[in-house]
């Protein structure tokens, strides 16, 4: 059993594990942005009310909060308190013994800012810090060309390896 952490960025951030506390400024952030939001929470369904997907989501992440199974964390700006986005390691998983899925999303007004690239080495770095193997899948979009740029450099910086194509069928 694992507890998500509380992790320090280098950039006066704070990784703080998600509770359901981050429902309002979940919500917020979506109504700035909803199409980003979106894409890069794929499981948001537009037909469904967006307030109750996020709260059974938050739901979700606190009741499994010491199963080790998934860790998110809000992004958290030191200065202002100001909630940046989220991160986190999920169980979508699309390939044979990965351990968690790398999912973010960081609000329009903080990207271009190196945040979820140094939110991920803090994330790696502890996950390598409790000395287990860990394989971490990252599922981007074709079209988002950021996000492939993330995952590119992610993969560099970790010695990660790319799979240029992946087609998932869920019937």
């Amino acid at each position: 059993m694992t507890l998500t952490p509380q992790l320090e960025v280098n950039k006066g951030l704070t990784l703080q594990p998600v509770d359901k506390s981050a429902l309002k400024p979940i919500l917020n952030a979506f109504n700035e942005d909803p199409e980003s939001a979106y894409s890069a929470l794929p499981w948001l369904d537009k037909s469904k009310d967006i307030r109750q997907q996020i709260r059974d989501m938050l739901f979700d992440v606190e009741n499994q909060a010491e199963s080790d199974e998934i860790h998110f964390w809000s992004i958290i700006d030191d200065k202002t308190n100001d909630f940046v986005g989220l991160i986190g390691l999920g169980d979508e998983l699309q390939l044979l013994h990965s351990n968690y899925n790398l999912g973010y999303w960081v609000r329009s007004k903080y990207r271009r800012r190196g945040i979820t690239a140094a939110c991920v080495d803090v994330i790696f770095q502890w996950l390598t810090s409790r000395q287990r193997f860990f394989r971490i899948e990252i599922t981007v979009h074709p079209h988002n060309e950021a996000g492939l740029a993330t995952a590119a450099s992610v993969c560099l910086t970790w010695e990660g390896e790319s799979v240029q194509e992946f087609i998932g069928i869920e019937i």
